[in-house]
């Protein structure tokens, strides 16, 4: 059975969209899987004895700058050496996240990751660049607050009327489970269609997508997110420079 790595290089421990895409595609990928989570240098040695017995790796990656987060590029001057030492030769696919809405923004890290390919002797089996990585996070806690409310209103009903298979709350919660989908469907087709790549183990190109929410609307929803994360880390400002 193929051995796939799936790397989380998001340095968040908690709700990273990148940590949220690892376990989604890992839904839709084939083979003995085995999940990492790349923050520290002490994550290196530990991971980098995985690939000696692992046929393709997944990196999972917000962008920082246009480019690589600094502690995954020491991670990746690591993995050149060691690849290079124990010919270690991977099929390698990123799926990449940005801040930015639209996907294209990824195009620069794409390009990174092909030349690193090629200086650690690995295969560039292409990847996916991400528009509007913040609505991620937003979409999937509308998700746990619809399924709330519904099943609140599941409760209520049953209790008040004796009537426990509301069709009213059900049609109400199918819709918005529905938007959420659309929303996301752009990045649902081109993971799985890079799945079905994976489990060949064959090139997937490079692909663009977004969440698809209107441009002018994902300023203002990302900008509520934003102060509303940084209030729940200690203040707007502190929490902006945590």
């Amino acid at each position: 059975m193929m051995k796939i790595l799936l790397i989380n290089g998001s340095p968040k421990k908690k709700m990273s969209a990148s940590g949220f895409l690892l376990t989604l595609q890992s839904l839709f990928v084939r083979g003995d899987i085995q999940r990492e989570s790349l923050r520290t240098k002490g994550d290196h040695g530990r991971i980098l004895k995985k690939l000696k017995d692992t046929g393709t790796v997944i990196f999972f990656l917000p962008l920082y700058v246009d480019g690589v987060p600094s502690h995954v590029l020491y991670f990746m001057k690591d993995m050149e050496g060691y690849c290079r030492v124990n010919q270690i030769h991977l099929k390698v696919y990123l799926i990449s996240n940005a801040g930015f809405i639209e996907g294209k923004q990824n195009e620069a890290l794409m390009q990174v990751f092909k030349n690193f390919c090629h200086a650690c002797a690995c295969e560039w089996c292409g990847g996916i660049g991400i528009g509007g990585g913040v609505m991620l996070n937003v979409l999937r806690i509308l998700f746990f607050v619809f399924a709330g409310i519904f099943l609140l209103g599941i409760i209520i009903s049953g209790v008040q009327r004796g009537d426990w298979l509301p069709v009213e709350a059900i049609e109400i919660f199918l819709r918005q489970i529905a938007i959420i989908v659309f929303l996301y469907s752009g990045v649902l087709f081109y993971m799985i269609r890079m799945a079905g790549a994976v489990n060949k183990g064959e090139f997937s190109g490079v692909k663009y997508t977004r969440v698809l929410v209107p441009s002018f609307l994902f300023i203002i929803i990302a900008n509520i997110f934003f102060i509303i994360i940084s209030l729940g880390k200690g203040g707007i400002f502190r929490g902006w420079l945590r």
